[in-house]
């Protein structure tokens, strides 16, 4: 639509105007994908004019294939002999995109290069880096999220075996600079701190007691849908016709297996610094600030990453990195965090609440009303960087107010609560959240109508792409099929990132237990330039919302994140990982990213087998807390 098409190309001038690169939001494809084919088709234009000047032949004779330009006798001229010439013309000011219909390689699956290094141990992520002289750090800084700390003792740490350097990091906390990380490590443990208190609730009933405060219109965030006359429905509706209740879920780490890690090297005019990070024009605005080293001078070398989920799309690791390297000038340092300051500091996915209304006439929904409450992701996301997000956050709706049902009563209400924990984007953001609130209130339509999951939602959903999906998914998960005695299934819809995605769960009784045996993914993405990395990218986000579902919670105790490490915030292994079957579909007009919408669907899918197998309906997470699943 006007609106979407204005702030796209709005984005445009804006992300060069603030010298911005990132990537986030599974927008990399829809951002690079004529661009990158422009840039392509230009460059082989200008060799093919090379080519056409070196050998004086017809341009309309020449003819490009696999790095080489083809000439009317069949001769072979590699690219790299003609990129001299070719550097010197003008790129063409329009180019004929190649038809879909002639792709080699777009549209089909190709060899990774970067596995074989992975696979071998060879690849360098940017814990793996080493330089000549380098010293090794690590840091511990206040518990209590975004305080400050008051005072430090470093007497029994300073002649430790190994300790080189003891350097206090801004007010926050403190930097063991030593030989190794192992002893910078334990150097930590032998310090003393008095800490600051928190800012926010020092326990988890007290975070939920906020976030269910923030259901007042005091806190109202944003109305984006309001349709028809919900008020009304209900004020003239029967207490029996009303389906109500709230959903709850906890805060969420980003738990990278890589822990939060950065090189630098500082001298008095040049900043180098090895990092794996979602935003390198961000870490070289932070070093410059810290520094005051021009930005000419600052070079970032952007590593794999261990992990992202959006965790590596802050800069506070860089900051602290950058901060033990300008105290200590002319060393190459590692800064790495410990598993556990990495799992008690993190930006985590908000603490949110659910609040539902649902009336209904006979088989047909009557009116729909949904409140939606938590801390705001982009404020306290933004407010890292110094900016201020105008106007409502649509992250707290998200997954919710973009859903393409069509009840002739809605309303989609967001409360943004006051800030608490430090939070940021977790993969697939409020869709994560909002999805297993919407789609298990779906179910729960279903339930009392006595209306099979699919019919409902093709009943209720007009968009196309979405209802192709629906349908494509219906029979390849083979939804329609009887299963065996102790199998139980349950499906759910999200369109999130422009994506209509469905996932159907399978799950099997062993006992007092359940173990998930097959999850069915059906998705569309407009085109699909490799789907085999589209299928990886849903395998991943199933499992790791799966993870979060069955298993995840970060919890408050005494101001301090209690999880700090896998034994008490854990993913699926292997053997608990279902067999993960994925059909992409390519009907939508935009071509769309793929890495985040596999994951929202996959807890309400989940929560509703579940639901078809016990009778219960779970609506907290997460699950393992009242139903054990192996």
């Amino acid at each position: 639509g006007f609106s979407a098409s204005t702030a796209r190309d709005a984005m445009k001038v804006l992300g060069k105007f603030v010298g911005m690169q990132i990537t986030g939001g599974s927008s990399s494809i829809p951002d690079g994908y004529f661009k990158m084919r422009q840039a392509g088709a230009a460059a082989r234009e200008m060799l093919l004019e090379a080519a056409a000047k070196l050998y004086k032949d017809p341009r309309d004779q020449l003819s490009t294939q696999k790095g080489f330009v083809i000439r009317a006798s069949g001769e072979k001229i590699p690219y790299q002999d003609l990129v001299e010439i070719a550097a010197t013309i003008d790129p063409p000011k329009k180019v004929a995109l190649k038809d879909p219909s002639k792709w080699n390689i777009l549209g089909k699956s190709q060899k990774r290069i970067d596995l074989p290094a992975k696979s071998r141990g060879e690849a360098v992520f940017s814990i793996d880096k080493r330089l000549p002289d380098m010293l090794y750090a690590s840091i511990k800084t206040n518990p209590h999220l975004g305080s400050e700390m008051i005072s430090y003792d470093d007497s029994a740490a300073k002649n430790m075996a190994g300790v080189r350097h003891i350097v206090a990091i801004k007010k926050l906390g403190v930097a063991v600079v030593a030989t190794n990380t192992w002893y910078a490590i334990q150097a930590l443990k032998k310090i003393t701190f008095k800490w600051q208190a928190p800012s926010y609730p020092q326990s988890t009933a007290e975070h939920v007691d906020a976030v269910a405060k923030s259901f007042d219109k005091k806190f109202k965030n944003s109305r984006l849908q309001d349709e028809g006359n919900v008020d009304k429905v209900f004020k003239n509706a029967k207490n029996e016709d009303i389906i109500e209740g709230t959903y709850q879920v906890p805060y969420l780490a980003h738990a990278t297996l890589e822990p939060l890690n950065a090189t630098v090297m500082i001298d008095s005019n040049r900043a180098e610094i090895w990092i794996g990070t979602q935003a390198p024009t961000q870490v070289k605005k932070e070093i410059q600030k810290i520094t005051k080293i021009p930005q000419e001078n600052i070079q970032v070398h952007t590593t794999y990453m261990g992990g992202g989920f959006g965790r590596r799309s802050e800069a506070d690791y860089a900051i602290y990195a950058t901060e033990v390297g300008n105290q200590i000038p002319g060393v190459p340092i590692k800064v790495t965090w410990s598993r556990e300051e990495d799992m008690t500091h993190d930006v985590y996915r908000p603490l949110a609440m659910a609040k539902y209304r649902v009336a209904l006439e006979g088989t047909k929904v009557k009116a729909f009303d949904l409140d939606l409450a938590c801390p705001s992701v982009m404020d306290s996301q933004l407010g890292r960087i110094g900016l201020k997000l105008p106007g409502a956050d649509s992250t707290i709706v998200q997954g919710a107010q973009d859903q393409p049902y069509t009840f002739e009563n809605k309303r989609i209400t967001g409360y943004k609560t006051p800030p608490l924990l430090p939070i940021g984007s977790w993969r697939s953001v409020g869709a994560s959240q909002n999805s297993f609130f919407v789609e298990s209130i779906m179910d729960e339509i279903c339930q009392h109508t006595k209306t099979d999951p699919f019919d409902f939602r093709l009943t209720y959903c007009q968009q196309p792409e979405s209802r192709k999906v629906l349908e494509e998914a219906r029979k390849f998960s083979k939804w329609d099929q009887n299963t065996p005695e102790g199998v139980f299934k349950g499906m759910a819809f999200c369109l999130s990132f422009g994506v209509p995605t469905v996932e159907v769960a399978y799950i099997k009784k062993i006992e007092d237990k359940f173990q998930i045996t097959d999850f069915y993914a059906v998705v569309d993405v407009g085109v699909a330039l490799d789907p085999r990395n589209i299928e990886g990218q849903i395998e991943s986000g199933i499992i790791f919302g799966l993870s979060a579902a069955i298993k995840g919670m970060i919890s408050i105790e005494e101001g301090k994140v209690v999880e700090n490490n896998f034994h008490q915030y854990d993913g699926l292994r292997l053997g608990e990982c279902p067999n993960i079957h994925v059909k992409i579909l390519e009907n939508a007009i935009k071509i769309r990213g793929i890495g985040e919408p596999g994951t929202p669907p996959a807890a309400p899918a989940l929560a509703n087998a579940l639901f078809a197998a016990t009778g219960k309906r779970l609506k907290k997470m997460p699950f393992n807390e009242e139903t054990m699943i192996v």
